[in-house]
């Protein structure tokens, strides 16, 4: 790197980290969770249980919004906002995917705005704290990971068959 240029590797990472837990190919992101769910999926909730797979990504999707708003933006939304709390968006899945992706884009182009330096300012988050901006970024990955896996039990249960795939052959 030449004297005067403004490095960006570690934020080519993290978007590279989001992208992958967002829609990667592998068996763990979320849009690819969701890519194997079919409509009588959408709204089923298991017994003892009170979240549907629409409730995650109501959840999810609006966390996107919310953050990248509360970190990066104005602050001005809240968690009923009809842009964060997702209602009109999430009727099928087809609808939910495009806000879904809108919330992702926002938060990749906020990124990719970014130099490394700027991944340790200090940001304020939509609960009043204030974190880094990396931490935003990683939170939001590991957020699409970890609900990917709720979404994926949720459909294994629903279909009564939650083994794993080389227990199936």
């Amino acid at each position: 790197m030449s004297i005067g240029t403004t490095s960006t590797v570690q934020i080519s990472q993290l978007v590279a980290l989001l992208d992958s837990a967002f829609d990667g190919a592998d068996w763990d992101s979320l849009l690819g969770n969701l890519q194997t769910t079919v409509a009588e999926d959408w709204e089923w909730i298991p017994d003892g249980g009170s979240r549907s797979i629409r409730d995650i990504v109501r959840h999810v999707g609006g966390s996107k919004f919310m953050y990248e708003n509360s970190a990066f933006g104005d602050g001005s939304l809240t968690w009923d906002h009809p842009l964060v709390s997702g209602e009109a968006y999430t009727r099928d899945f087809v609808d939910a995917a495009k806000w879904l992706r809108d919330g992702h884009h926002r938060l990749r182009e906020v990124a990719l705005a970014l130099t490394d330096a700027d991944l340790t300012r200090e940001v304020l988050m939509n609960w009043g704290d204030h974190e880094s901006a990396y931490f935003v970024f990683s939170i939001m990955a590991h957020h699409d990971v970890y609900h990917a896996g709720e979404i994926n039990l949720l459909r294994s249960l629903h279909h009564r068959d939650d083994r794993w795939a080389h227990e199936r052959e």
